[in-house]
């Protein structure tokens, strides 16, 4: 019996060390083919565009491409699981934001996964200010014309978004839950239709990330009212909502990496290092910048601990608003 045990202690040892031989070896030779990064949105988009230029900059650094992977059925949460079931070894990296991250779990009565556990984080990249935003021939010329009018007529808004349970729909109704308006809510595939639509006078607002309208905003086609963040953007001649009346609002995007649960700790930290090496770089910078965009490159840990607050924090609300997409 007892020497039955050693030898099951034995070949548990042996397992464990062949384990982590294979897991450091992975790692020297990390990466040795092109990594995919899987967005969980259609090509054109705001966050596609921030996930192609960001990989461009990781593969030099890395030494090979990362191939961005477009795939935004079920509000994300395919491309979710597709990343999930992927082997952890860090050729599958999954663009992570606060729609498949934190609010899907809480809004699809059908999502099984938890991403908070299927995945381990490598660097939260940046944040970006949702923009309140009406036509260049809309009657509202500040958020407060806009709230005004809202409260004294209830149902009259009409406001559009990227879709049901998107980050633009989801905004604008804790905004107007806050605010004690009722509003009509026009749902598109994606914000390029929506804010199409607002230009030929169909709608009278719309929140939107700042790439989607930066182009438009730029043009003088589209206005600024104001910006989610708690602060005011540089980059856009508007008060933020938190400043407006609504101290406590705050809803803005953010982007970042994550890799399958298990991806040995040297290659995530390579990673990483790439990501962070790859964000310092002049042509990322400037355009980022240049789009309201806030870098950040923080730790695994501190990543992690901002998703579990956000998640709770939409949890909550989605909860309270009674808002789910079956």
């Amino acid at each position: 019996m007892i020497k039955r045990r050693v030898l099951t202690a034995m070949l548990a040892v042996f397992a464990s060390a062949s384990f982590l031989g294979r897991a450091y070896a992975q790692s020297d030779n990390y990466p040795s083919r092109p990594v995919k990064l899987i967005v969980p949105y259609a090509a054109g988009g705001g966050t596609d565009a921030i996930a192609r230029l960001v990989a461009n900059g990781v593969g030099e650094k890395l030494g090979q491409s990362m191939v961005v992977e477009n795939n935004g059925t079920a509000g994300g949460n395919v491309a979710s699981q597709l990343a999930a079931k992927a082997d952890p070894d860090g050729y599958t990296v999954l663009m992570a934001n606060q729609g498949p991250m934190v609010v899907n779990p809480h809004l699809f009565e059908s999502m099984k996964l938890d991403p908070l556990t299927a995945f381990d984080p490598v660097t939260l990249i940046a944040r970006s200010p949702l923009v309140v935003v009406v036509s260049k021939n809309s009657p509202y010329k500040s958020f407060s014309d806009l709230m005004a009018f809202g409260k004294a007529n209830p149902g009259k808004l009409t406001y559009g978004s990227a879709g049901n349970g998107s980050a633009s729909h989801l905004a604008t109704e804790m905004l107007l839950k806050m605010a004690g308006i009722q509003a009509v809510h026009v749902p598109y595939k994606g914000a390029g239709p929506a804010l199409n639509d607002m230009l030929g006078g169909r709608g009278d607002f719309m929140i939107t990330t700042a790439p989607s309208v930066l182009g438009l905003i730029d043009s003088g086609d589209m206005v600024p009212l104001a910006v989610t963040t708690k602060e005011r953007v540089k980059r856009f001649n508007a008060p933020s909502v938190a400043e407006s009346g609504y101290p406590d609002y705050v809803s803005a995007a953010w982007y970042g990496f994550v890799v399958p649960k298990g991806t040995p700790a040297a290659i995530n930290e390579k990673l990483r290092k790439a990501t962070i090496e790859a964000m310092g770089s002049k042509e990322i910078k400037d355009r980022l910048e240049a789009e309201g965009t806030t870098l950040v490159g923080d730790s695994p840990a501190e990543f992690a601990s901002m998703m579990k607050a956000e998640s709770e924090r939409w949890k909550g609300f989605l909860a309270t608003a009674g808002i789910s997409i079956k």
